[in-house]
């Protein structure tokens, strides 16, 4: 009961504050366990993952500072989200995430750990790529344009919905890492994610990955290019 009133008043908040289009959709497996890795520009982008993703068993991580908020809480605790520790190596949370996503859920993950105040790529932390690689889960990578709070917050006061557009790219894996993993590798796996969410985004939003090798590589026009710059 308390998990479907949690999704139907995401769903209402959603629809009064935003006009959402999903591309890419389809993509995404009925079953299964994948990872999804996105950027993050606003507050509203934890809630739009219930919108897009129709799956009951989504694995998120919720920042020990929401805590103090009795309405988040709530909702945490109803939708089985995972609270972690910031600025810490919360292990815990890490082996409940694993431990999930092996039984076939859905974890999603912002790899640059924080909304980006600049409204564009901030570089990316390696807990994506370790987790995806540990386990060999597949990735979705995941582009969003137009969830800033100050776009979002600027449409309310003009009773505007925002107009948000959720892009899906084509799905990869990271090679299995071999015992402890090192900073190079790590740093290699997370580039690699991060340029193929920025190949899903327009220039303006690429950010830190802008002039990447990497993301020059996969907006080649070429034959082999797996995904699309967002128009």
């Amino acid at each position: 009961m308390g998990y479907w009133l949690a999704r139907r008043l995401i769903s209402l908040i959603v629809f009064l504050t935003t006009r959402v289009q999903v591309i890419g959709r389809e993509k995404l497996p009925a079953t299964g366990g994948f990872v999804v890795a996105s950027n993050h520009l606003g507050r509203l982008d934890p809630l739009l993952v219930y919108h897009f993703l129709r799956r009951k068993d989504i694995i998120m991580f919720v920042a020990e500072k929401y805590q103090r908020y009795a309405l988040v809480r709530w909702f945490v605790k109803q939708l089985d989200g995972i609270w972690v520790e910031r600025f810490e190596a919360d292990f815990g949370a890490v082996r409940k995430a694993l431990k999930r996503l092996r039984r076939g859920g859905v974890l999603v993950l912002a790899p640059e750990g924080t909304r980006s105040q600049a409204e564009a790529l901030l570089e990316g932390r390696h807990g994506v790529s370790y987790l995806a690689a540990k386990t060999g889960a597949p990735i979705y990578p995941v582009g969003l344009v137009g969830t800033e709070d100050r776009v979002v917050f600027a449409g309310l006061r003009r009773l505007r919905r925002a107009r948000v557009a959720i892009r899906v790219g084509e799905v990869f894996t990271l090679p299995p890492l071999q015992g402890k993993p090192d900073d190079h590798t790590l740093q290699t796996y997370t580039d690699e994610i991060m340029c193929r969410i920025a190949a899903l985004l327009p220039p303006n939003y690429r950010g830190a990955y802008a002039h990447h090798p990497r993301l020059q590589a996969l907006l080649a026009p070429s034959p082999n290019s797996e995904v699309a710059s967002a128009e």
